[in-house]
């Protein structure tokens, strides 16, 4: 994968992907809810290095004090093939500026980091102990040989990288959020931040957020393939990659029917699982808009 490629790929998660995020479903606080192993990138989404949590206060809905902000911390590269593209992400101020428009509509707390970084591993995470969220270098090419293995041309695994890592910088932006905030999930969180993920990219993101979802989808049946079913971790926290892959295309089918029947009728979803999918989609949105409701600033 060249410079350029990388370099496009941060461009366009950080200056479309937070910032739509910022734009979107934060700066609408009257939006009406109504129906209007291989390396794994998502198994490796860790928050492991979770702080122990503390007995959330009763969950209110008035408007809640800002106390804290978005802040960016550039952390020093030691991978040589990546300092060219920290470099450019530094000059272009893409962190900067996605924490702007994030500090413009959300009210937080306390501080919330946003980091990029080599990790010496394919990762995405948020780390509660000291409130940041990375997105790993690592991360990105992972994406790109995944699609690549499953026979995708180059162009085409660019563009389906970008999309996925998409999904993935909105799953971890949930977990902080959710930590932060206190937000009273019932269930599996990391369930809870697929869900988010989806909730964001589908009803804000037009068809950039259905690509989105499409591509971790994608990802999910992929590494489901290509990895050893043996050796699956079922304690894990995550759901497994089938699940995650059922989850996401359910969430696509359940936003607009008319529009993605061809998942039903192509066999990828099950006629019985889809006659639930909307359902399950406005459940999704419901919950999330009321939840991020007494945050937003405007």
């Amino acid at each position: 994968m060249s410079d350029k490629s990388r370099y496009n790929l941060l461009n366009f998660i950080f200056a479309a992907g937070v910032l739509f995020l910022a734009t979107a479903c934060f700066c609408s606080s009257n939006r009406s809810a109504s129906h209007d192993e291989t390396p794994d990138v998502f198994v490796g989404e860790s928050n492991s290095n979770a702080a122990v949590p503390v007995s959330a206060a009763p969950f209110s809905k008035g408007k809640k004090n800002d106390e804290g902000n978005f802040i960016v911390q550039h952390l020093e590269i030691r991978t040589p093939r990546y300092k060219e593209i920290d470099r450019q992400v530094k000059e272009a101020k893409l962190l900067e500026n996605a924490a702007e428009k994030l500090n413009g509509k959300l009210s937080l707390p306390r501080d919330i980091y946003l980091r990029t970084k080599d990790c010496k591993e394919a990762n995405a995470f948020y780390d509660a102990n000291d409130r940041s969220v990375t997105m790993c270098y690592e991360l990105m090419e992972h994406f790109y040989r995944v699609f690549k293995s499953d026979g995708t041309p180059e162009e085409k695994a660019d563009l389906k990288m970008n999309d996925a890592v998409r999904f993935v910088f909105l799953h971890e932006i949930a977990h902080a959020l959710i930590d932060q905030y206190k937000l009273p999930v019932a269930g599996n969180e990391e369930d809870a931040a697929d869900k988010c993920s989806a909730y964001i990219n589908l009803k804000e993101l037009g068809e950039e957020g259905v690509r989105a979802v499409y591509a971790a989808a994608d990802a999910f049946a992929i590494e489901s393939k290509q990895g050893d079913n043996s050796n699956r971790n079922l304690a894990d926290e995550h759901l497994l990659r089938e699940q995650r892959f059922y989850n996401s295309l359910c969430m696509i089918y359940g936003s607009d029917p008319a529009n993605n029947q061809k998942i039903v009728e192509s066999g990828y979803l099950p006629k019985e699982r889809a006659g639930r999918c909307q359902g399950e989609y406005q459940r999704a949105v419901d919950s999330w808009i009321n939840l991020l409701e007494p945050w937003r600033k405007n």
